[in-house]
């Protein structure tokens, strides 16, 4: 990766006409909501947190996964600058997010083009009965009051498949896009890191974030907090 400097990672976001940004639990730190590498310290030594959020463990032991998915909420976060930021661009160029965040942050923006590509915490339904039902209640409980079955977050638990029209408009935002950028995430979960091979020959990949990543082809690295980066006025026509 070629490392350049705010500047020029601006102006590439200026100058593009058609953006898909690849997001990770970088970007919503600064909204008080941790990443998960600061769960897995929590629970280092009582249980693998990847077993905690798996559909075995929903199943097989459903107290053990309601009380672990409560940590993961944080109904009072807000959307930082670079959410909202990345939502204004709608107003003047071609945009779509492409999040690995289940925190409802990106769609709490009012971001139009949006995938959820590991799902939202904040919707929720009964694994009994189909009906929707709000995280507020879920937070109360997880029996359904209606009919009594599990409650459960529509997110992509360990063990589930993904989503396949989530997977097919991902694959379309990308290939069609002129500039894709990947802010605040390893880039090393698959299949989302998977998903930069669908871009076309001829677009810029950035890459705004505290470390490197691998990438098996040419991208541009600012080495910066992407709050810092959003927060100047990217959303400004050149």
């Amino acid at each position: 990766m070629q490392t350049i400097d705010e500047t020029d990672a601006t102006n590439l976001i200026k100058q593009a006409a058609a953006i898909t940004f690849l997001t990770g639990a970088g970007i919503s730190t600064a909204s008080g909501v941790p990443d998960y590498r600061s769960l897995s310290g929590v629970y280092l030594g009582i249980e693998r947190p990847e077993y905690l959020l798996s559909h075995t463990c929903m199943v097989e032991e459903p107290e053990k996964f309601y009380s672990f998915v409560q940590t993961l909420y944080h109904p009072k976060a807000e959307p930082n600058s670079i959410h909202l930021k990345m939502a204004e661009l709608e107003n003047i160029k071609d945009i779509w997010i492409i999040s690995q965040n289940i925190d409802g942050l990106h769609a709490k923006a009012k971001t139009q083009q949006l995938v959820n590509f590991h799902g939202n915490l904040y919707d929720c339904y009964c694994r009994k009965c189909g009906q929707s039902v709000s995280a507020d209640t879920y937070l109360t409980s997880d029996r359904h009051e209606q009919c009594g079955g599990q409650i459960r977050p529509n997110i992509v638990l360990y063990e589930e498949g993904l989503d396949e029209q989530a997977i097919a408009v991902s694959v379309e935002a990308i290939a069609k896009a002129d500039l894709i950028v990947i802010v605040g995430t390893s880039f090393q979960v698959h299949p989302f890191c998977d998903l930069i091979h669908y871009a076309k020959a001829t677009a810029t990949i950035l890459v705004i974030n505290q470390t490197p990543i691998h990438l098996n082809r040419d991208a541009y690295f600012l080495k910066e907090d992407a709050m810092k980066v959003f927060k100047n006025r990217v959303t400004e026509e050149r």
